[in-house]
């Protein structure tokens, strides 16, 4: 089968779309027929070495967080799902895989998979897994937003950004958008109440909010700082100046800068797959590549502007 790994840590052109033996699940795993993925930070985070920590440095080295298909297979044990199943999932971000999700083939556990919603393609159903589990976690486990919050969404234009937005407007927030201006109309239908260009506002000119979902990671502490009275802020965006930062903000008590590894297992998918299913959740899709093309979806990815998602499908017959 086809897997996309990398042989050593680089830029975009060392992915490579590898020939590789088709695995086969053990006890308490499904074979998923991958027909999507998605790039994520953590996806170019590992390809650039900077998470050896967790990838190792032992290669090849599998590319793909997330992953839409259909069941192909089950390993023993393995109640609740069938061959021909659609599913969605996400294999374990901390940990070494040789084939990940961007591949013909991925094998899970049962508990990292869960069905997919019934009116989404494996294209949108891909567009969701990491960026609406991710602001699912931040707004309802990590600041706990409450019905009449004031929320401010930091980088709503992205994948996550634009999952929080229609979540928090979903969970009773008054939404405020930090974006492009010319990304105002989209984020307003997404239930954005009001949508601010970030080029032109100055942080000390807005606010004050009872909630900040951050996806940006810089000038963290300017943004703290339009916290109201028992205010929460998570971000997402993690770097050495947004770790500096989250650190530095241990002193402010619930009005410190918390963050999270977003890890979604199947009870957390199934709950996102409620929200899809309940019409207060949609994939929104920047531009979806061809498996063999994947380098040009980092590419694209790694020079920002990205509007919602970038997706790789995986066709069968074109590699």
């Amino acid at each position: 089968m086809k897997a996309v790994q990398i042989t050593g840590f680089g830029r975009a052109d060392v992915l490579r779309v590898n020939d590789v033996e088709r695995p086969a699940p053990g006890a308490g795993e499904v074979l998923v027929s991958v027909e999507a993925s998605s790039v994520n930070g953590h996806d170019v985070i590992v390809r650039s070495g900077e998470l050896k920590m967790v990838s190792g440095r032992r290669f090849p080295i599998g590319v793909g967080l997330d992953f839409a298909g259909v069941v192909a297979g089950t390993g023993a044990g393995v109640e609740g799902y069938r061959v021909g199943d659609r599913v969605w999932g996400m294999v374990h971000p901390r940990r070494r895989h040789s084939v990940a999700g961007a591949a013909e083939y991925v094998v899970v556990s049962t508990e990292r998979v869960a069905h997919a919603p019934a009116d989404l393609s494996s294209v949108e159903a891909a567009a969701l897994v990491v960026a609406g589990s991710t602001a699912l976690i931040a707004l309802r486990d990590s600041v706990h937003l409450a019905d009449g919050e004031r929320v401010l969404v930091r980088g709503a234009a992205g994948g996550v950004g634009t999952a929080a937005v229609q979540l928090a407007h979903a969970m009773g927030g008054h939404v405020t958008a930090l974006a492009r201006d010319r990304h105002a109309e989209l984020l307003t239908d997404l239930g954005a109440d009001e949508v601010l260009d970030y080029r032109s506002t100055v942080s000390e000119q807005i606010g004050p909010f009872d909630v900040i979902v951050d996806t940006v990671g810089t000038e963290l502490h300017c943004y703290r700082s339009r916290l109201g009275k028992g205010g929460r802020m998570v971000t997402v965006g993690l770097s050495p100046s947004a770790l500096a930062a989250i650190a530095a903000s241990s002193v402010h008590g619930t009005r410190r800068i918390r963050t999270f590894s977003a890890n979604p297992e199947t009870p957390l998918l199934r709950d996102l797959a409620g929200h899809v299913t309940s019409g207060a959740l949609r994939p929104v899709i920047d531009r979806v590549y061809p498996l063999a093309d994947i380098a040009a979806a980092h590419q694209a990815f790694e020079r920002g502007g990205v509007v919602g998602k970038h997706v790789v499908t995986v066709p069968r017959s074109s590699l």
